[in-house]
């Protein structure tokens, strides 16, 4: 039997003794971090989950005008990654690839501005790293059961009949079947009486350039009674997060180290607390990253054989937004 990787030894650790715990888990598991709860020092890491945050609201961020720009990334660099997948797609390699690239941005907000000013349910921001503001829950567990939620396609919510030219486009349906098809053969290797419980319902997502439409999906199945001692092995079973690789998952992530010519780092990562009972994680979506150059926002969306190189380059562009 393989060796698990250390940072999902102590998910299973920290879960088996009940132990509240924080899990930042990287794409490449280069750097994962898992700490319990009453270690984390909140000014170099502050998290908010659905209810659950480790600080207190900040009385002085800042409000009222912001400056907000970037820089598009070259479409002909973009161009020869989307044309290096669809190779492969047509090919038979892969049936879905997320493809990402990073988008330098310009704001008169620092990360931690961004962080407290940001309306999500996922949100963390690492100290002198990045900041997340994630719509995109990964995986919930509860009373014994678990939950994914598996969130593609999107449209620009103010053109024309926007929620139904969404649902009707076959490309971003073909997308969102093959996604709920991988996760829930995903849950299946942890999980019993796997089902869709709710499929391709649309969300409306405020951004600082106008409002998005999304579709997604639920998917559950019922965990063994012993779940809570194997967390980590759990989460190495599902990662890396369908919805930000693609199917066949091994395969794919292998072309997507191919065609993207960055490291990914935490961006597409998972982020989760454990809070002694109860499991929510996000996936680590909506990202800005500082480097020694600035501001990076990393972004991106699923290609199809279908896909057009165009109107995916514009769909990543769409994606960078501040959530306010």
């Amino acid at each position: 039997m393989s060796s698990i990787n250390p940072a999902f030894e102590a998910m299973n650790s920290l879960g088996r003794s009940a132990t509240p715990f924080l899990f930042v888990i990287d794409f490449a598991l280069r750097e994962p971090l898992v700490k319990p709860l009453n270690t984390i020092d909140a000014n170099q890491l502050k998290i908010q989950i659905g209810s659950y945050t480790n600080h207190s609201s900040r009385q002085t961020s800042p409000a009222g005008s912001y400056k907000f720009s970037l820089i598009p990334p070259d479409k002909q660099s973009y161009r020869r990654s989307f044309e290096q997948v669809m190779f492969h797609l047509r090919r038979g390699d892969s049936y879905l690839l997320n493809l990402t690239m990073p988008v330098r941005i310009k704001t008169s907000l620092t990360l931690e501005d961004i962080y407290f000013r940001s309306k999500a349910s996922y949100k963390i921001w690492w100290r002198d790293r990045f900041t997340v503001f994630s719509p995109e829950p990964f995986v919930k567990i509860d009373n014994g059961m678990i939950y994914t939620f598996p969130m593609k396609g999107t449209i620009d919510a103010n053109l024309p009949n926007a929620e139904a030219r969404l649902l009707a486009d076959p490309k971003e349906r073909a997308e969102h079947f093959t996604i709920v098809d991988l996760l829930r053969n995903d849950l299946n290797s942890v999980a019993q009486n796997v089902h869709v419980d709710r499929f391709r319902y649309v969300e409306k997502i405020q951004t600082s350039r106008g409002a998005l439409l999304q579709t997604s999906s639920v998917i559950s199945g019922k965990l063994p009674t012993d779940y809570a001692a194997n967390l980590g092995s759990i989460f190495a079973a599902l990662l890396p997060a369908g919805s930000i690789s693609g199917a066949p998952k091994k395969r794919t992530v292998e072309l997507i180290q191919l065609a993207e010519n960055y490291q990914r780092g935490f961006y597409t990562g998972v982020m989760g607390v454990f809070d002694g009972k109860s499991l929510n994680s996000g996936v680590l979506i909506r990202f800005i990253e500082k480097d020694e150059k600035g501001l990076i926002f990393k972004a991106g969306g699923g290609i199809t054989v279908n896909s057009k190189w165009e109107d995916e380059y514009a769909e990543l562009l769409q994606k960078v937004y501040l959530p306010f």
